[in-house]
């Protein structure tokens, strides 16, 4: 049987060590940074919907667009961190912004659908990813 025997760098080594200690630290600053680059691209996408094809002149206060935000990391009990993109609750009115983000997202009887989170999903996707490893490397550096 063939044996293989990998020597990793003594500086490498080192900052893995560090960063053990660090995850905690590290972590909530990496999903951040991503799920700002997932906010402003639903944000974006969010604006272009509102009020286009509509039959009558849109009604729209900026209320759902001003409830748009990313949560703190948390850890969920699985032990998991998460940041979610999504809407503050409640609206003055009473209403539901996830349900109106829902009648604009998947349309109603009479209104049609209006994606515009999951077009910002797929497209956010790389950059999310991109932005998460530039802020990995930024904490990495730091160390």
């Amino acid at each position: 049987m063939a044996k293989v025997q990998v020597k990793m760098p003594e500086d490498f080594l080192l900052r893995l060590s560090r960063l053990g200690d660090k995850t905690d630290e590290i972590i909530p600053k990496v999903l951040e940074a991503g799920g700002e680059v997932v906010e402003q691209k639903v944000r974006a996408n969010l604006g272009a919907v509102i009020g286009r094809d509509t039959k009558e002149e849109s009604r729209s206060t900026g209320e759902l667009l001003s409830a748009l935000g990313v949560s703190p990391a948390k850890i969920d009990r699985d032990g998991n961190y998460n940041v979610k993109v999504g809407f503050s609750e409640p609206r003055p009115d009473g209403r539901s912004n996830a349900m109106i983000a829902n009648v604009l997202e998947y349309g109603k009887s009479g209104q049609p659908a209006k994606p515009f989170l999951k077009p910002a999903r797929s497209a956010a996707r790389a950059p999310c990813i991109e932005a998460m490893k530039a802020a990995f490397e930024r904490e990495v550096e730091k160390l």
